[in-house]
């Protein structure tokens, strides 16, 4: 909306008076006595359509292409390298504060504001209070995919699709224009409302919506987002907060980003805020995260968070005028595609560097409605109005500090079933950030140590098998010098028997013809060398015998042996860690 000279700029003394005189005369969001509905967990799904396509073409375009992309929609591609901690995300959710539209971690209270994601998007500061407002009036769905896209509506009727409530056109449709279209204009729009549909409002998986697509159409009207942004987010998150379950359909992206350049500990990014083409959301991507923090972990840290862990200005956020109510409402209204909401600029005046005071939050719990009924279209004008006449803070950046009177109101302030810290049980930061293995990592390290015990294993009992063969072939090698020995005894006994017959014969002459004393001595010592070879060749009968034996012996323990690394090689082992393998892979396959 065009606001003329109805912006009013005001010093921080007066807002500060203002508020706290408005605090006092009307009261907080919600009162003491208040009964909250809230459950103690939300079961929240980040369930987003794959964005993989989306980027494989940006990816292909040119540099040309790209600025004409950025020159018209901004830094929204950038978004598609986020990576979404589904993890982190889901603890987030958990300290949503729906009465006062804002994150309340510990003894912080945070929210994204029009300022900050105006900023991550770089979008044009002379548009930041022109905001979209559903017209009454307004053209059929098909006559604004017919102005975006250039197509006939023969081609356009062909492909809507009812899902739901709402009209829509698939992905699969978009796709073929953006691939084909002779325009290149009409291509870097078509690409542009393809990431609102999918990415920035996700509400129907594969498919941009009517609603959307009417935002968009605005878009050319130098019509602002960013209030319908950050709407959908915190209405997104409270409608899961009071189910208790759902799935977010705001951009998860965004808010991480965000997120994620509050906390020095997390993302350490390199600012380069006062160059012209200074990207912050670039800067982010390109930055160091953690992705492998458990979720109670980071519900533990958040739930224990202090002042003093946050980087309370975000490193790319330049000072300037801040936006703190409009027309009536003591705070920002802010209308999106599906419904409204309002939130509280001055309940995080640190996050601009300025002194914390008392807000007013007074009607933030009613702020809160949807596209339907009989008297929205009523409340829809009266934002729109009160966007026509709005206050801004002009302050001096002095640092995160609060006044006595805010930290007596923090201390006492209701909130809506938000976990208290937790003192006795807070760690530091590092702890709770400290890398905890997934499953899959557990059980990767389990299939390498099993393997590593089995290979160890196998070795040493491919060692023993060596000695043992060495073992054999000194047997052997003893076998055999038996053998040798063997024969010639059995040579050298056959020649004595040879001798000893001789001999004989030769005693049997001599008796017939008288008594020779050399002859007896001959006999004699021929009969004693047989004797000698005789004992001897038993001795060498006995030494191959046990000799045998041990043979015998070794040779059975190397079969063991065998057997023993054929088990190890083909059996227990190797089936577990097949087993462990599948695991693996199964856990791999899953993510």
């Amino acid at each position: 909306m065009e606001n003329g000279l109805l912006d009013r700029v005001e010093v921080n003394a007066n807002v500060h008076r203002w508020s706290e005189q408005t605090h006092l005369e009307k009261g907080d969001s919600i009162a003491a006595g208040h009964m909250s509905e809230l459950s103690g967990y939300t079961r929240i799904s980040v369930t987003q359509n794959n964005l993989q396509e989306l980027k494989e073409i940006w990816d292909q375009w040119g540099n040309e292409t790209k600025q004409l992309f950025y020159g018209n929609y901004r830094d929204l591609p950038y978004l598609l390298d986020v990576q979404i901690d589904e993890r982190l995300f889901r603890a987030l959710a958990q300290f949503w504060n729906p009465a006062y539209s804002c994150f309340t971690f510990g003894e912080v209270d945070l929210v994204p504001t029009v300022e900050e994601y105006t900023a991550l998007l770089r979008c044009p500061r002379f548009q930041v209070d022109r905001i979209y407002s559903r017209a009454v009036n307004v053209p059929t769905f098909w006559k604004k995919l017919m102005a975006i896209t250039g197509m006939s509506e023969q081609w356009i009727t062909a492909r809507i699709k009812e899902k739901g409530e709402c009209k829509c056109i698939s992905w699969d449709a978009l796709k073929g224009l953006i691939l084909t279209h002779p325009d290149e204009a009409k291509r870097v729009d078509v690409f542009s409302l393809s990431l609102y549909g999918l990415m920035v409002f996700p509400r129907a998986l594969g498919y941009v919506d009517e609603a959307t697509t009417d935002l968009f159409h605005r878009l050319s009207k130098r019509v602002t987002s960013v209030p319908a942004i950050l709407a959908e987010t915190f209405r997104s998150l409270g409608t899961c907060r009071k189910a208790g379950a759902g799935r977010f359909v705001g951009c998860a992206q965004l808010l991480l980003a965000w997120f994620y350049s509050h906390f020095w500990l997390i993302d350490k990014v390199v600012c380069r805020v006062f160059f012209e083409d200074y990207s912050p959301l670039k800067d982010i991507i390109a930055s160091t995260r953690r992705v492998d923090v458990l979720e109670e972990n980071w519900i533990a840290l958040l739930q224990n968070l202090q002042s003093k862990d946050v980087e309370w200005r975000a490193p790319w956020m330049i000072p300037g005028e801040i936006l703190y109510h409009c027309g009536s409402f003591d705070w920002v209204p802010l209308l999106e595609i599906w419904g409204a909401i309002g939130y509280a600029p001055l309940l995080v005046l640190r996050q601009y560097g300025l002194r914390q005071f008392v807000p007013a939050t007074h009607g933030l719990t009613q702020s809160e409605f949807a596209y339907r009924g009989a008297d929205y279209k009523k409340r829809v004008g009266e934002i729109s109005s009160a966007w026509n006449k709005t206050s801004r803070l002009k302050g001096v950046a002095i640092g995160p500090v609060t006044t006595p009177e805010y930290v007596e109101w923090r201390g006492r302030r209701i909130n809506d079933n938000i976990s208290e810290p937790n003192v006795e049980g807070a760690r530091p930061m590092e702890e709770y950030l400290q890398v905890m293995p997934s499953e899959l990592e557990i059980m990767k390290q389990e299939f390498e140590r099993k393997n590593l015990e089995l290979e160890k294993r196998i070795a040493k009992l491919e060692e023993e098998k060596m000695y043992l063969s060495l073992d054999i072939d000194v047997q052997k090698m003893e076998v055999e010098k038996e053998r040798k020995e063997k024969r010639k005894i059995e040579e050298d006994k056959d020649d004595l028997k040879e001798h000893y017959k001789k001999a004989q014969i030769s005693l049997r002459r001599a008796k017939i013809r008288g008594s020779s004393d050399q002859l007896q001595k001959e006999v004699q010592e021929g009969k004693a060398r047989a004797e000698y070879w005789e004992k001897k060749f038993q001795e060498m009968q006995s030494r191959k015998s046990a000799l045998e034996e041990e043979n015998k012996g070794l040779k059975s323990k190397i079969t063991e042996l065998e057997r023993s690394l054929r088990w190890h090689r083909n059996h227990d082992s190797t089936v577990e860690l097949k087993e462990l393998k599948r695991k693996v892979e199964d856990l791999e396959a899953a993510l």
